[in-house]
C-alpha cells in the first residue's frame, strides 16, 4: 500500500498547487475586469459625461449629476448582493461568478454603443443610468464571491495571501482604465466627444471573453461542496425547510454586518474620493490637464498593488483584522501631509498626494476579504460578506457626489478630500478593532 500511495503524493501536491493558482488567477482576472468596467465609468463621468448626457444643465450642476449617475451603481450593489449572495450560497460560488461576469461585461460594452443626449434627448441619461444600475447589480456579487472562492480554496496559513488576489483587481483595473482613458483624452476634444469616449467601454467585450474563458475552467469551492454534503446528510436539502441565507445573516450576525459596513467604507468611499473626485477637483479647481490626474491615479494603482501585497503578507503573519486596523491608523496619519500637498496647488505635489492617497489604501485592503470571510459561517458566508460589503460600498459610492456638494457649501474644494478621507479611515480603524474583538471570542469559521 505504501508503494502505491507514495508516487501519487507528489502528483497530488502538484495538482493542488496548480488548482490553487488557477483559482487565484481566475479571481484576480474576473475582479480586474469588473473594476476596469466600473472605473472607466467613474473617470468619464468626471471628464465628459456632463457634456454628453447632461448638457442642458449648468456645468457645475451637470458634473454633480454625472457623479450622481456614477453613485447610482452603488445603490444597486446591495440589491445585487442579496440576489447573488443567495445564489452563491445555493447554487455555488463558481456558477454565480460566471453570471456576474456576463452581466457587467455586457452592460459596460452596451454603454459604448449608447446614443448621447444630442441624439435621443433625455432618454440617453435614463438609459445610461439604467445600465449603470445593472453594473452595480453585478459588482454586488462579484468581489465577495471571488474572495470566498480564493479564501475557501487556500491553505490556512496562506488565506490572507490568496484572499488578496481579488484585491489586486482594483489597482490593475485602475491602471488599465486610467491608461485607456488617458490615451483617448489625448484626442482633440471634439473627437473625444464624438467617438473617443466609446473605446474604453467597447474594450470590455474583449476583456469579457478572456475572463469568461478563465472562469469556466475553475473548480467549485471545496467549502461550498462540504456545506452541500452536510445539508444532504442532515436531510435539509428541500428549499421549504432551509432558511434563506440572508435571513440567517441578520438573525445570527446582524452586529457583524454593522462592523463590516464601517470597516469597508474606505474600499469604495476612500478610493473613489482619491480617484473620481480627485480627477474632477484637479481639472476643475486647479486647472490641471486630465492626463496629469490620470497619471496620478496610475501611479497610485501601482502603490496600491504594493500595499495589497504587504497587507496580505502581514495578514498571514499578524492576523487579518490587526493589519486592517493598523493599516487604517497609518492612513489617518498620512492624511495630514496629503492635505498640505493638495492645498499647495503645485502640480507635482498634487499628483504625489493623489498617488499616496490611493496607495495607502492597499495595506488594509489586502487582508480585508479574509477578515470578512472569518466573520461569517460557511452556510451563509456569501450572503453575509456580499450584503455587508456592498452596503458599505453603496454609501462609499456617493462620496464623490457628497464631496462635490460639500465643496459648493464650504466654497473651497481643497479641504474636502482630507476631511472626508480622515473620517473614512477612522471608521476603518474602529471597525477593524471591533472585528478583532469579535473574532477573539469565536472559533475559526472558514471551514464548513
Amino acid at each position: 500500500m505504501a508503494t502505491s500511495t507514495a508516487p501519487s503524493s507528489p502528483s497530488a501536491a502538484q495538482a493542488n498547487v496548480k488548482r490553487l493558482r488557477r483559482v487565484a488567477m481566475t479571481s484576480f482576472m474576473g475582479t480586474a475586469m469588473e473594476w476596469y468596467d466600473y472605473f472607466i465609468y467613474g473617470l468619464l463621468a468626471a471628464l465628459v459625461f456632463d457634456e454628453l448626457f447632461f448638457p442642458s444643465f449648468d456645468p457645475a450642476v451637470g458634473t454633480v449629476l454625472a457623479l450622481l449617475s456614477f453613485g447610482i451603481g452603488f445603490v444597486a450593489r446591495p440589491v445585487g448582493a442579496v440576489i447573488f449572495g443567495h445564489l452563491g450560497d445555493r447554487i455555488g460560488r463558481k456558477k454565480t461568478l460566471i453570471i456576474t461576469l456576463l452581466v457587467i461585461g455586457l452592460s459596460t460594452g452596451i454603454i459604448g454603443l449608447l446614443p448621447t443626449f444630442d441624439a435621443i434627448g433625455f432618454a440617453a441619461p435614463i438609459i445610461l443610468t439604467a445600465l449603470r444600475f445593472i453594473q452595480g447589480l453585478s459588482l454586488g456579487g462579484e468581489w465577495s464571491g471571488a474572495v470566498l472562492l480564493a479564501v475557501e480554496h487556500a491553505p490556512a496559513k496562506q488565506r490572507a495571501f490568496y484572499g488578496a488576489m481579488p484585491q489586486y483587481g482594483s489597482p490593475v483595473g485602475t491602471l488599465v482604465s486610467s491608461g485607456v482613458v488617458a490615451a483617448v483624452t489625448l484626442l482633440p476634444h471634439d473627437q473625444l466627444l464624438a467617438w473617443g469616449w466609446r473605446i474604453p467601454f467597447l474594450l470590455s467585450f474583449v476583456f469579457l471573453a478572456v475572463a469568461l474563458y478563465m472562469r469556466l475552467r475553475v473548480e467549485e469551492s471545496p467549502v461550498f461542496t462540504d456545506v452541500v454534503q452536510v445539508q444532504v446528510a442532515e436531510k435539509i436539502a428541500q428549499e421549504h425547510r432551509k432558511p434563506l441565507p440572508l435571513v440567517e445573516v441578520f438573525r445570527h450576525a446582524g452586529g457583524r454586518v454593522l462592523i463590516v459596513i464601517a470597516t469597508v467604507l474606505f474600499a469604495s468611499g476612500g478610493f473613489f474620493l482619491m480617484t473620481t473626485y480627485a480627477v474632477s477637483f484637479g481639472t476643475g479647481e486647479l486647472g490641471m490637464e486630465p492626463w496629469q490626474l490620470l497619471t496620478a491615479t496610475m501611479i497610485g494603482a501601482v502603490l496600491e498593488a504594493v500595499g495589497i501585497y504587504i497587507g496580505a503578507r502581514l495578514g498571514d503573519r499578524w492576523g487579518a483584522w490587526k493589519t486592517v486596523a493598523y493599516g487604517g491608523i497609518l492612513a489617518v496619519v498620512l492624511v495630514v501631509p496629503i492635505a498640505f500637498m493638495l492645498g499647495s496647488g503645485v502640480e507635482v505635489l498634487v499628483i504625489a498626494a493623489i498617488a499616496i492617497g490611493i496607495g495607502m489604501l492597499g495595506i488594509p485592503y489586502g487582508p480585508l476579504g479574509t477578515m470578512l470571510s472569518e466573520l461569517f459561517p460557511a452556510r451563509y458566508r456569501y450572503s453575509g460578506v456580499a450584503v455587508s460589503y456592498n452596503i458599505g460600498g453603496m454609501i462609499g459610492g456617493f462620496v464623490p457626489s457628497i464631496a462635490g456638494a460639500f465643496a459648493l457649501v464650504v466654497g473651497s474644494a481643497v479641504v474636502v478630500i482630507p476631511v472626508l478621507l480622515g473620517i473614512i479611515m477612522l471608521l476603518c480603524v474602529i471597525g477593524g478593532f471591533i472585528a478583532g474583538h469579535v473574532l477573539s471570542r469565536q472559533q475559526e469559521t472558514i471551514e464548513a
